[in-house]
């Protein structure tokens, strides 16, 4: 496991955007602070009843980019992963653990709007920027 991408990934506070499609290919992008890495093949988030969680149910496969900016572009830091969700519990102990993180982030109104805890598998990770360097180089 990479302690440095998890570390860079996990670090608060945070956004990033996560993008998904339905069966049709119709897109969608959202902003999200919640998804966090369990090693450098899981990722875990929570999420409302919003048209991710609708987009996902039909197609598993997403992408989510989180950016740290710098002084310059060329010294911005981030990642691109791609992922397939392996996993949608809407109760249960992982929900709960899920929506106690967010209310002790965000506060509780943000933890008591999760709908489910979603699970996925990580495909590929991506530098932010690609012009010949690798991810590791990207954080």
């Amino acid at each position: 496991m990479s302690e440095k991408l998890v570390s860079f990934f996990n670090k608060q506070p945070r956004l990033g955007a996560l993008s998904t499609s339905n069966k049709e290919g119709k897109v969608n992008i959202a902003y999200f602070g919640s998804p966090y890495m369990v090693d450098d093949s899981t990722l875990i988030m929570g999420i409302t009843k919003n048209r991710s969680l609708t987009y996902l149910k039909e197609n598993p496969f997403a992408a989510y980019i989180i950016m740290e900016p710098g002084n310059s572009m060329p010294e911005w830091k981030g990642l691109r992963l791609y992922l397939e969700m392996t996993d949608c519990q809407t109760e249960g102990v992982k929900l709960d653990e899920i929506r106690a993180r967010i209310s002790r982030g965000a506060g509780e109104k943000a933890g008591s709007v999760i709908h489910a805890a979603i699970t996925f598998n990580i495909l590929e990770i991506r530098p932010l920027i690609a012009y010949g360097q690798s991810w590791e180089q990207s954080i």
